[in-house]
């Protein structure tokens, strides 16, 4: 049996301003290079690039995923948002992502970040969307790191009654002690809970050489 191919599901691009300096038309050359039958722009609480991408997509043969890596408002602590990743499953899904993003844009934020709440997500539905518990910057991740099994057993259970069928915990690898442990602990909590799981790896530049460069636009935004 040949190995499924591989899907990047976290392409942060330009229109994600603070931590994104691909250019969509490369992004989409480079996936077509590579074989990947289809590509997610997920930019930053946003879908400014949404209609360039899916253009560019369809034209190279590349199959648009549509999403957003959006900030999950904080009751404990305010200033440490949490992260979630939301991709769109039918059109019905697009259109409560666009509420969701609008509404946060709307309510009152803290430093300037779009928050969606819990509230948000209850009230505008989500049997459109899918949801990645958003790795080490998620709550499930945040309890685990901490070593609070039972918490992140909690929290993730909440997210899949939310998100009935349709809530993915999600490991991020870079070879880092730390991180290999927030795997493992990751894999054995999905195994425990019956929960599907699945691995990402955030794209914010696209080459070695584009580091510096992606590093000072991180140093501007902050």
């Amino acid at each position: 049996m040949s190995e499924p191919p591989f899907i990047h599901l976290r392409l942060h691009s330009e229109y994600s301003i603070s931590d994104g300096i691909v250019r969509l038309g490369d992004a989409v050359a480079r996936a077509a290079a590579d074989g990947m039958p289809a590509l997610a722009l997920t930019d930053l609480a946003n879908l400014f690039g949404l209609v360039k991408f899916y253009s560019a997509a369809r034209y190279k043969g590349v199959k648009p995923l549509l999403g957003s890596d959006v900030f999950i408002a904080n009751d404990n602590d305010p200033d440490r948002p949490y992260r979630l990743l939301l991709l769109c499953r039918s059109h019905r899904g697009y259109l409560q992502l666009c509420e969701l993003l609008s509404r946060a844009y709307l309510a009152p934020r803290v430093h300037g970040r779009a928050e969606i709440t819990r509230r948000m997500l209850r009230e505008v539905g989500v049997d459109g969307l899918l949801a990645l518990s958003g790795a080490g910057a998620g709550d499930v991740g945040e309890a685990l790191a901490q070593g609070n099994r039972q918490q992140a057993g909690r929290r993730a259970e909440e997210w899949a009654r939310l998100f009935p069928d349709a809530f993915y915990l999600e490991v991020q690898r870079y070879g880092q002690p730390r991180q290999e442990q927030m795997v493992a602990a990751t894999a054995d909590l999905a195994a425990d809970l019956a929960l599907p799981l699945v691995a990402t790896h955030p794209i914010q530049f696209l080459d070695r050489d584009d580091f510096k460069a992606h590093e000072a636009r991180v140093c501007i935004a902050e």
